[in-house]
């Protein structure tokens, strides 16, 4: 079963007001998670480079809770 994350997905959780941002971080990280750990030797290319975007994505959301965190999240991606 294919899970798929939705940048408005991502933007719902950075917009919630009822919980803290180090849990925010926490859920954006553990989809980042989750995408990676779906990714199979049968993915095709076009689903990592999805992956891949929605992880440059997950992180630049990061970096406006966590300016330092998001920056080195971006840094090291691949």
């Amino acid at each position: 079963m294919k899970i798929t994350y939705t940048q408005e997905k991502i933007d719902k959780i950075f917009c919630y007001s009822s919980i803290q941002t180090r849990e925010k971080i926490d859920r954006l990280l553990e989809i980042d998670a989750s995408q990676y750990t779906n990714l199979g030797k049968e993915s095709t290319k076009s689903e990592k480079a999805e992956v891949k975007r929605n992880s440059k994505y997950i992180y630049k959301t990061i970096k406006k809770i966590d300016n330092s965190l998001g920056s080195m999240f971006l840094k090291h991606l691949d």
